[in-house]
C-alpha cells in the first residue's frame, strides 16, 4: 500500500500537528496579504494595518505554540477554567464565526470602498454600512488576540517556571 501524502490534504481535515499549523499558516498569510494592500489604499492608516498584522501573528503564533508545547491535541482546546472571554471564543462556534468572518468582513469592505460606495441605501452605500456594522467586531478580534497573547505568553513562562523547579 503506498504511502498518504499529507501535502495533498485539505488543512483542517488533516487532523494532525501539522494541519493545524497550516491551517494557522494559511489564515494568517492571506488576512497579512490584505493587510499589505489596505496599507497601500490608505497609507494615513499604514501604521494600524500593521499593528493588526503584528498582533494577529505574534498572538497566533504564541497560542499554537504554547498549545503544541503543553501536549494539546489542538489549538483550539483550551482549559475551560481559564479565561471566560477564550472560553466562549473557541467553544461556541456561532462566535468563532462571527469573531472571524466579522473581521475578515471589515477589512474585505475596507478594501471595496477604496473603489465604491457600492450599492445605495438611502443615502449610504452598502460597502459603508457593512464597515460600519462589522468594525465593532474588528476591533472586539483585535480584542480577542491581545487577551490571546497575553494568555498564551503567562502559559509559556509557567512552563518555563516549572521546568525551572524541575532543575533545581
Amino acid at each position: 500500500m503506498p504511502e498518504e501524502n499529507i501535502f495533498l490534504f485539505v488543512p483542517n481535515l488533516i487532523g494532525t500537528r501539522f494541519g493545524a499549523m497550516l491551517d494557522m499558516l494559511t489564515d494568517r498569510c492571506s488576512t497579512m496579504c490584505l493587510l499589505v494592500n489596505l496599507a497601500l489604499l490608505y497609507p494615513r492608516a499604514t501604521l494600524l494595518f500593521q499593528l493588526s498584522m503584528s498582533l494577529d501573528v505574534a498572538s497566533h503564533w504564541l497560542h499554537l505554540h504554547s498549545s503544541v508545547v503543553r501536549g494539546s491535541e489542538s489549538h483550539k482546546t483550551i482549559d475551560l477554567t481559564g479565561n471566560l472571554v477564550l472560553r466562549l471564543y473557541y467553544t461556541s462556534r456561532p462566535v468563532l464565526f462571527i469573531m472571524c468572518a466579522g473581521n475578515e468582513f471589515f477589512y474585505c469592505l475596507l478594501y471595496l470602498l477604496s473603489f465604491s460606495e457600492g450599492p445605495s441605501v438611502g443615502s449610504v452605500g452598502l460597502f459603508r454600512v457593512g464597515l460600519w456594522i462589522s468594525a465593532p467586531i474588528a476591533l472586539l478580534k483585535s480584542l480577542i488576540s491581545a487577551i490571546h497573547l497575553v494568555t498564551a505568553a503567562r502559559n509559556m513562562a509557567a512552563l518555563d517556571a516549572a521546568d525551572r523547579a524541575k532543575k533545581e
